[in-house]
């Protein structure tokens, strides 16, 4: 079923991914490490946006609520999980100069390539569908917006993304950054106000069979690593470092891939500080005052103020949300186009596939918020977790065996310790998904 895989090195025969921005950041040559830092940091950033959107506040907030500080743990090892892949799939970009859609494009049967398309829009939908109604909501606790019109409203998000992108790629970049900054400058008030158990909080970081034997806190464990580790950033991550004008040769390729790593480390890293304080703060104000089903984002507003004593608790809270759902909404679309492109090969107006893909997510929040009104966003930010979830081993097993092969990458295949841990991380994620299926059937 597999056909002629390609040559590392080979960036003729493929066709760019996200053409538009591809090779258009210059990386200075003979610069010195701070140079050549600044020139490489982006695309790790743009990613960690995926790892730190609605869908996480849904499941920190319920994790904290419920269970304290027991499942900090998951969330360190969901970003150690995703640090390693999110690195695997830079390597790929960078060493073939193909994304994971059209490698998996030239590898697989078309039937194959077909079925991995349609899973990977079934994840970008469910992760669009969070960061849409994550906007919605917080356009509604700050400027008091219908959440039906804030639905609709974050369509618009089409023409902000083609004006960012035709004043050059930077600038989306020094967008996004800024947002993640005002969210964590936000949770780093948040943090000092509801002033957490330090012990507890260092216990949190201790693994807990608990979570194996608890069905709850297994579908909230399960559900902060699918909104944790997302397969379309998988896809994303590949086409986005290439954006560099890097030099294709080993040495160039070897000094890409360190910086980029460079650049995910730092990224996801702040993504995890970002979701532990929201986890925290939820632990430290809702657990502690015996709040302990506090999964809706807006009773998480309203509530917020009245049990610290401090007004500015919930404005900061909506705040840092708004920032996160148009930070997310900008990423989520840039995702849909690689994978379109990618697994099909065909190419749409960059503004019409990004508009299909936020209808894609509008319409089931429109039914959803129509028929069960703010009460039923909560269960389905979740729900759309746990898909995500669930569609994560279909890009995971793709991505470490490609890294794996020499015939790919020459000599950047993965090798012994990293070669195991990868595919010790690739069934680790299946298993706790299948133990899923087990018992919620």
């Amino acid at each position: 079923m597999n056909r002629e895989s390609t040559t590392a090195y080979d960036a003729a025969a493929a066709t760019p991914s996200l053409r538009e921005v591809h090779r258009t950041v210059a990386v200075p040559q003979g610069a010195g490490f701070w140079r050549k830092i600044m020139a490489f940091s982006g695309p790790g950033f743009l990613i960690a946006v995926g790892y730190m959107d609605p869908g996480n506040w849904a499941t920190d907030i319920a994790g904290g609520s419920q269970f304290e500080y027991r499942l900090i743990f998951v969330l360190l090892a969901s970003n150690l999980m995703a640090i390693l892949l999110q690195t695997l799939a830079s390597r790929l970009g960078i060493v073939t100069a193909r994304d994971l859609a059209q490698a998996c494009r030239e590898s697989y049967s078309r039937r194959t390539s077909l079925a991995l398309w349609v899973f990977a829009e079934i994840a970008i939908s469910a992760c669009d569908l969070a960061e849409v109604i994550g906007s919605a909501i917080a356009l509604n606790l700050l400027f008091h917006i219908p959440l039906l019109v804030g639905v609709c409203l974050t369509a618009l998000d089409v023409l902000a993304i083609l004006y960012l992108q035709h004043r050059g790629f930077r600038y989306l970049e020094v967008v996004v950054v800024t947002l993640i900054a005002t969210i964590g400058l936000c949770y780093l008030l948040e943090i000092l106000m509801v002033r957490p158990d330090v012990t507890g909080v260092l216990r949190g970081f201790l693994p807990t069979t608990q979570m194996f034997t608890h069905r709850e806190m297994l579908y909230i464990a399960v559900s902060m690593l699918g909104a944790t580790v997302m397969p379309h950033n998988l896809y994303l991550h590949s086409s986005l470092v290439q954006t560099r004008a890097i030099e294709r040769t080993p040495q160039g390729l070897r000094t890409a891939i360190r910086f980029n790593f460079i650049d995910s480390f730092l990224a996801l890293n702040f993504a995890f500080l970002i979701n532990a304080a929201i986890l925290i703060m939820a632990a430290a104000t809702f657990y502690r005052h015996g709040l302990r089903q506090m999964a809706e984002i807006q009773e998480a507003y309203h509530t917020l103020s009245p049990l610290l004593g401090v007004s500015l608790a919930s404005f900061l809270f909506a705040v840092a949300l708004l920032c996160s759902g148009q930070n997310s909404t900008l990423t989520g679309t840039l995702a849909g186009q690689v994978v379109m492109e990618g697994f099909l090969n065909i190419r749409l107006a960059p503004w019409l596939r990004r508009l299909i893909t936020r209808l894609l997510a509008i319409v089931p929040a429109i039914i959803t918020v129509a028929l069960y009104g703010a009460g039923g966003t909560a269960k389905l930010l979740i729900l759309s977790q746990i898909i995500l979830s669930l569609q994560l081993s279909f890009a995971v097993f793709p991505l470490v065996k490609f890294t794996c092969e020499p015939r790919r990458m020459g000599e950047f295949a993965n090798r012994g310790w990293l070669k195991g841990l990868s595919w010790s991380v690739a069934w680790l994620i299946a298993g706790l998904n299948v133990y899923l299926l087990i018992l919620l059937l």
